[in-house]
């Protein structure tokens, strides 16, 4: 059963505004049991490239900049406390340990449906919100409301943790 259809093709395409015409590059996907098709069009000057090869040079240059977008805003990589270019560069290489750890902990310890969120998201999911702490002589139990809407998220990050093996060397 084929559950995702995609086509590429190329056209070329000359504006008002324009010296000469250009290439556009197009996908037209169809995922399964979906009515509405999804378009990709990208105009460019890469004529030495196929098709697909031209979709996925511009969709890894977009994924690129989505991830320096997380470390930006996610992470405060712009930030400068300092008109030091030392201190400058300490604080970035801290700010990209963080964001390392936090893909590491995206990959191990948050359920699988949650491994593309930003930052952002799994802060407002798992770590902004309203938890009672009840320590007992053996156990520290979180105490979430009955009306958490993501109570499943973080009981299955909390199982997700404790069933990492720690390995020392």
């Amino acid at each position: 059963m084929i559950d995702y259809a995609a086509t590429y093709g190329e056209f070329w395409y000359q504006a008002a505004s324009w010296r000469s015409p250009r290439r556009v590059v197009f996908k037209i996907e169809k995922p399964y049991n979906q009515l509405a098709h999804m378009y990709t069009f990208i105009v460019t000057n890469m004529e030495e490239m196929e098709h697909w090869q031209v979709i996925d040079y511009y969709c890894s240059r977009g994924r690129m900049e989505n991830f320096i977008g997380e470390g930006k805003q996610g992470f405060d990589f712009a930030s400068v406390s300092s008109q030091g270019q030392t201190v400058k560069a300490n604080r970035l290489q801290l700010h990209a340990l963080v964001y390392n750890n936090f893909n590491w902990f995206r990959r191990f310890a948050l359920p699988k449906h949650m491994n593309k969120n930003l930052i952002d998201t799994v802060r407002f999911k798992l770590l902004k919100i309203a938890a009672r702490v009840v320590h007992t002589s053996r156990y520290v139990k979180f105490k979430l409301c009955s009306s958490c809407p993501y109570k499943k998220e973080v009981f299955e990050t909390f199982r997700n943790i404790w069933a990492l093996a720690v390995q020392l060397e």
